[in-house]
């Protein structure tokens, strides 16, 4: 999606925070108050509370990677995800976790909410390449917002989300078919 997103680079808080050599990853935890938030409670819930996402070092200290507070000049709704969201602009939005109440700066690879519920559809990465498809259905094109809604003209999803000059080097030698 193409938003006007309001918000300030990740780079900097991780930078406060003064990570230590063995910190490889950043896990980010939501929000859990099924008291408020009545998607997580009742019998059937789909993932576990609270959700957890998770970035590589170097994805997280890229200067397109912020922490949003605000969007189309307004702060952030409820449904947006306030007080703060993140925006990885290159990846898949479940990458995007709202409502962001704990950030750790971690050694391992932090097992993210979608990937712990079903890992041969939601792979780490974020499926970043459009040539591997999801299992149930292809991500070789997409519709943009605001161009006709559900019959819109489809158009070619670009590698890294059209980021690709700014970020393919984070992926250089990696295998983008296995590490999805």
């Amino acid at each position: 999606m193409v938003i006007p997103w309001i918000g300030f680079p990740l780079a900097g808080v991780i930078k406060r925070a003064q990570p230590q050599g063995n910190a490889k990853f950043v896990a980010f935890e939501t929000l859990k108050r099924p008291s408020q938030m009545p998607g997580q409670r009742g019998l059937f819930q789909p993932l576990d509370w609270p959700y957890v996402e998770g970035l590589r070092l170097d994805e997280a200290v890229h200067p397109l990677t912020i922490l949003a507070v605000g969007l189309y000049d307004q702060d952030l709704p409820n449904q947006n995800g306030a007080p703060l969201r993140l925006v990885v602009p290159w990846k898949y939005g479940f990458k995007g976790i709202k409502s962001i109440v704990r950030i750790s700066l971690v050694a391992e690879m932090p097992p993210t909410s979608w990937n712990k519920q079903n890992p041969n559809e939601y792979g780490f990465y974020s499926n970043v390449n459009p040539e591997v498809d999801h299992p149930r259905w292809s991500q070789k094109t997409e519709r943009k917002i605001g161009e006709g809604g559900l019959f819109a003209q489809r158009h070619p999803t670009l590698p890294f989300n059209g980021y690709a000059d700014q970020v393919a080097n984070l992926y250089a030698g990696m295998d983008l078919r296995k590490f999805f």
